[in-house]
């Protein structure tokens, strides 16, 4: 148990702050594996010893693990390798690009590079000095460190920060149609809620107003029975008015119930259910009306499925 913690341990010490997965480990691995390969005949050009070639596989594989790791540090390492490997000088293009990601901040990635310059000039020089004239030596190294190390680590900084930016703006783009769908639900609810103010206020009223009236009415002494009767039915009618409003209302308001009426009465049914009952008052006010039902019965839906049908058909 204490040898697989340990592995689990190093394995995150070693992917670093980012996700590594199984498929990038076998990709940084292949990536070694062609630049070892690489790396042997360059060594083999330059007529290296086998040792060197040995040591040339194993920095370029132990590099290719580590730069998740320590851009920096295996930046700097590769660099100064690469002046008595000969071979190492390919992974040094890899850890440009990596180092140039994922080095935190301008001033850091600065010095990485110049490091890095600087010990791979100098170790040249002390590796070469004997051979050939030492400002041809700076003059190829410091063109090569351009070209294999610093354009990589440019590229690779400008194509990680600009990806990083589109991502920012595409979550701001994001946050900014979720906020304004909210403000366009917000303003329609204020709207509604308007209307149903309004509504309140305007045919409420006017509805309450006639709905006293005729009760006054109905017990006024001089009237006749028939004319009575007329009278209630048009009591009947606003109260049953008053409740649609109500209803509608409520409706308008999200759930938001409407100030109570004074009067308290049962509602009229709704839909094609209250056609019965309106026929009835009517009959029973002196008005001659007959009701005729034709199809299919609908008096057992719900009051919201006959009031639908209803006003479908008008």
């Amino acid at each position: 148990m204490d040898a697989k913690a340990g592995v689990r341990a190093g394995w995150e010490w070693l992917k670093g702050p980012e996700p590594w997965s199984g498929r990038a480990f076998a990709g940084d691995l292949t990536i070694a594996a062609v630049l070892a390969l690489l790396g042997l005949g360059v060594d083999e050009l330059s007529n290296s010893s086998g040792q060197k070639m040995v040591l040339g596989v194993l920095a370029i594989v132990a590099l290719m693990l580590l730069r998740r790791r320590l851009p920096a540090a295996t930046l700097v390492l590769g660099a100064a390798a690469s002046a008595f490997l000969p071979g190492v000088f390919l992974v040094t293009v890899v850890l440009g690009w990596s180092a140039g990601r994922r080095i935190v901040g301008v001033g850091r990635a600065l010095t990485a590079f110049v490091l890095a310059f600087l010990a791979e000039v100098g170790l040249g020089l002390y590796d070469q000095w004997s051979q050939t004239r030492p400002l041809l030596i700076v003059v190829f190294s410091t063109l090569l460190f351009l070209a294999a190390t610093v354009m990589p680590g440019l590229a690779s900084r400008y194509w990680y920060q600009r990806r990083t930016l589109l991502s920012a703006l595409q979550e701001r783009n994001d946050q900014l149609l979720r906020e304004r769908t909210m403000v366009a639900g917000q303003a329609r609810l204020r709207e509604r809620q308007r209307i149903a103010q309004d509504m309140h206020d305007s045919l409420g009223h006017q509805l309450a107003l006639i709905s006293v009236h005729t009760g006054a009415l109905e017990v006024d002494p001089a009237l006749t029975d028939r004319q009575r009767e007329a009278v209630g039915v048009l009591r009947q009618a606003s109260v049953a008015a008053m409740h649609e409003l109500r209803e509608v209302v409520g409706i308008l308001r999200d759930g938001v119930e409407a100030p109570p009426v004074v009067e308290e009465a049962q509602p009229a049914a709704r839909g094609v259910a209250g056609i019965a009952g309106i026929v009835e008052a009517a009959r029973a006010a002196g008005t001659d009306v007959r009701l005729g039902t034709a199809g299919p019965g609908r008096w057992s839906r719900p009051a919201t499925t006959r009031r639908t049908g209803s006003c479908r058909r008008r």
